[in-house]
């Protein structure tokens, strides 16, 4: 069976400019599905973000709920070699990385004026240039309102950066030297791990983040490994 997942393509030198699409895109590489990527489905995204995969018979809409689909539907155990207990544990780092280090990297690209026009900024370059700069700023605003509701934007800037510091702190020291999160086989929350370790590694973007990530050693060996056994393309 042929499954569609709907991207936005690589940017930036990463395999997608979402870590949530490389997180999708990861998890169907490990279970060996038969996969292409489309381009031009934002504009239907049932919720209004990517990604999103397309199979025969379903339609999911998150990158999660894309994880559940392929245990579920095609019998996929990505945790078979884990514990009850390494299991949660693999589960709460992928959570620290989706819903609290994501957002202090979508402030650092959204909210740094420099960096977003390296980055965010370049996706807008199909708007016609006389209401380029008024889109740009509603579009930036309604982020920032974003950042603020979940909370990340309400902390000073040297707060923001202790939260991500420990984030990254956490996650190094608990890989250690191990060549996968929990072991010697990868696990769904690798997806996580290298999606959002590689966003934090980009040299483009910098960031008091960047330049904590690029400190530590092993989470650059980390994604190497990562980056040889499922994007080889890019390695060579």
């Amino acid at each position: 069976m042929m499954m569609t997942l709907y991207a936005f393509g690589p940017a930036f030198g990463l395999p997608d400019m979402s870590p949530f699409v490389t997180k999708a895109e990861l998890l169907l590489k490990m279970a060996k599905c038969d996969y292409q990527t489309n381009r031009h489905g934002y504009a239907k995204a049932p919720k209004g973000k990517l990604p999103y995969l397309q199979t025969d018979n379903a339609l999911i809409d998150d990158s999660t709920l894309i994880r559940f689909y392929l245990e579920q539907d095609q019998k996929i155990d990505f945790d078979a070699a884990l514990s009850p207990s390494e299991r949660g544990i693999a589960w709460a780092f992928e959570k620290m990385l989706e819903e609290h280090l994501y957002y202090i990297s979508l402030k650092d690209r959204w909210a740094n004026d420099e960096n977003f026009a390296k980055g965010p900024g370049m996706i807008f370059k199909h708007i016609p240039w006389p209401i380029r700069g008024l889109v740009i700023r509603q579009v930036r605003q309604k982020m920032n309102r974003k950042l603020q509701i979940q909370g990340i934007a309400l902390h000073k800037e040297s707060d923001i950066i202790k939260l991500a510091k420990k984030d990254l702190d956490s996650l190094a020291d608990f890989l250690a030297d191990k060549p996968y999160l929990m072991g010697d086989q990868p696990c769904a929350a690798d997806a996580s791990v290298y999606a959002f370790m590689r966003s934090a590694l980009c040299p483009l973007f910098d960031s008091a983040t960047h330049q904590h990530a690029i400190s530590k050693a092993n989470l650059i060996a980390y994604c190497d490994r990562m980056t040889k056994e499922f994007y080889p393309e890019a390695h060579t």
